[in-house]
Formats: C-alpha cells, structure tokens, sequence
C-alpha cells in the first residue's frame, strides 16, 4: 500500500509536467509569432514618428543652423507666426478647409442617410465608387477633389449602420413629420460622427499639398506651398516651426474626432442598455 501511495503523486507529477510541456508547445509559436509582429510595429512607429520628432525639437534650436544645436528658444515659433507671409498662407488654409468642412457635412450627410434607404445595387454600387476614391491615387485630381466629401460620409454611413431605427419608427408614430424626425431623433444620434468628419475632412484640406499644387492660382498659396517654396532655400529653424504648428493642429483635430466618436459610441451603448434594462423589467 505504501508504495501505491507513493507511485500515485509520482504519476501526477509526470502527466502534470507533461500537461504543461504539450501547453507551451501549443502556446511558443504563437507567442513568438505576436511578439514579432509586436516588435515590427515598434519599429515602424519608430521609423515614422522619429522624422517629427526631430523637426518638432529643432523648432526650438536657437541656432540658424539646423545641423547644430544651439540651445532651447521659441523666437522662431514668434518669427514665423508675426511675418505676413506666413500669415497669410494660414488664412487661406484655413478658409479652404472650413470651406471643404462645411461642404463635406452638407454632402457626406445627405449621402449617407439617402443611401440607407436605398435598392441594394445601388447601395453597392456607390459604396464601391466610394473605396475607389480612396485608392485611387491623388495625382488624379478630379478624383483625389472628392476625398473630403468620401471621408464624411464614411464615418456617417458607419454610424448610421449602428443606429437603432425603432426612435424613427416610433416618431413617425406619434405623427412627427419626416423632417421633424430627422432634427429632433436622427441628426441627435448622428451629431458625434458628423462633428468627427468634419474635422477629418479639415485636417484632410488643411495639411494637403499635392491637390493645393494643382489648384492653387497666384495670390491663393497655402500654407504646405509656402512651406515647400521655402525649403527650395533650405530648411530653416522658421519651417520647423511652422511644421511643429501644423502638426499640432492636425493632431489635436484628430484626437477630438475620436473622442467624440468614441462619446458618442458609449452614449449608444448606454441608451441600449438601459432601454434592454426597462424591457426585461416590463417583461417581469
């Protein structure tokens, strides 16, 4: 009997050291598969963002010479931004990508909702142009003038997608008119994607050169073309400073569009759970 006893724990030690080897043989290769891949996108990243962080740090060499570090000033950031030039470039940006913000709200909306009650072929057919747009290359300029309007309509479209239509069932219902449907239960709902395609379809315009190469008369430069006509003269301490400025704006529009996006998203999850709480409730 002692020796029954004692073979039983030697026996579960084994299977269960053989349990464990049979886990990691299963479990190695995938691991080492994800910390590849892991370890290639660090290294993209890297290679991507290492660019701008160096233009971003020297915007605030204090040596005209952007090889040589002089020393941390932001008299650069102030000569930049009080020359006319500069000034003037940024106005004009400005206003095209309000202008394209506006026009892509108006049109990507009236798309997208006019699509969701659309047949099928046609439905599949306009989204099929729409991803046509995307991968057509810019250098088509009549083509690459509706990315701002493509951008818009997507992230409405998607949102539309995960929308509940039971609020307009029941308002129409009630006797509201379509219209009034729509302002008062649809353009609530679809507010977070409109507000966040906006601001993509600025940041798309504001930052955007090849299309502005194309386009741009005498007297309407933008800001990427007064940039790239400057580095025909060499880079200077002045267009990291411009380009530090660009991008923080870009950056800040992108992370407010997703924050908005991700608002509204929980919002509708919240309303979801709750009108499944007072369900389960009256069930009872």
């Amino acid at each position: 009997m002692g020796l029954q006893v004692q073979a039983q724990p030697a026996r579960g030690g084994a299977q269960m050291a053989r349990t464990g080897r049979a886990y990691w043989r299963r479990r190695l290769p995938g691991w080492l598969v994800e910390t590849w891949l892991r370890g290639q996108a660090a290294l993209l990243y890297i290679f991507l963002s290492a660019p701008i962080a160096v233009v971003v740090l020297y915007s605030f060499n204090d040596s005209r010479r952007v090889t040589v570090w002089g020393g941390f000033t932001t008299k650069w950031y102030y000569t930049a931004w009080t020359s006319s030039d500069v000034t003037g470039s940024l106005q004009i940006s400005l206003t095209a990508a309000l202008l394209n913000a506006v026009l892509a709200v108006m049109l990507g909306t009236l798309a997208a909702l006019g699509m969701r009650s659309a047949p099928r072929w046609l439905r599949i057919s306009f989204e099929g142009l729409v991803y046509m747009t995307i991968i057509t290359p810019e250098i088509v300029v009549a083509i690459a003038s509706l990315l701002y309007f493509v951008s818009l309509t997507l992230v409405v479209a998607t949102r539309l997608a995960g929308m509940d239509r039971t609020l307009e069932e029941a308002s129409a219902d009630l006797g509201a008119t379509p219209f009034g449907t729509f302002w008062r239960v649809t353009l609530p709902q679809l507010y977070p994607a409109i507000l966040a395609g906006a601001l993509l379809a600025f940041t798309f315009s504001f930052d955007d050169f090849l299309l502005s190469f194309f386009v741009s008369g005498v007297g309407s430069t933008t800001l990427p073309l007064n940039l790239f006509s400057r580095l025909r003269f060499g880079v200077s301490p002045i267009i990291n400073a411009v380009a530090a400025t660009m991008l923080t704006l870009t950056l800040t529009a992108i992370i407010v569009a997703q924050l908005v996006l991700r608002g509204g998203a929980r919002r509708t999850r919240a309303v979801r759970a709750e009108e499944g709480t007072e369900g389960q409730a009256k069930s009872h």
